[in-house]
């Protein structure tokens, strides 16, 4: 019964905070290409204060929260690649919170780490 194709408990809701969080960063990248056209508010855009450089901005950050939509989904499907890029992330997340020396962050990162290696034959 703990094959491929049956979706872990934390793995679900992994996909599912990652997947909400990729929204919003997805909405924030849309909000700042329009705010920086001009269009979000009404004709008066930011682009006086940011010219190119933040639709260029805009662009970047929807596609990684279109990126992070992905890996959600991926991580519900379990693909194997979403898994590596979740826990290349993890690790990046990890060096960064033990530099800052953010203990308890590290802390979280380890466990989540840990749990994804023991559930990763799940994965395709």
């Amino acid at each position: 019964m703990s094959g491929v194709g049956s979706l872990p408990l934390g793995v679900a809701i992994l996909a599912v905070l990652i997947g909400i969080f990729g929204l919003f960063v997805l909405l924030l990248g849309l909000l700042l290409l329009f705010a920086s056209a001009g269009f979000a508010l009404g004709g008066v855009g930011l682009s006086s204060v940011f010219g190119a450089t933040g639709t260029v901005a805009g662009i970047i950050v929807a596609i990684i929260g279109l990126v992070i939509l992905a890996v959600a989904v991926g991580l519900w499907n379990q693909e194997m690649w979403a898994l590596v890029l979740a826990i290349l992330v993890l690790l990046f997340y990890g060096a960064v919170d033990f530099a800052s020396a953010s203990w308890f962050g590290l802390l979280i990162v380890i466990l989540l780490l840990v749990y994804l290696a023991a559930v990763s034959r799940h994965f395709d």
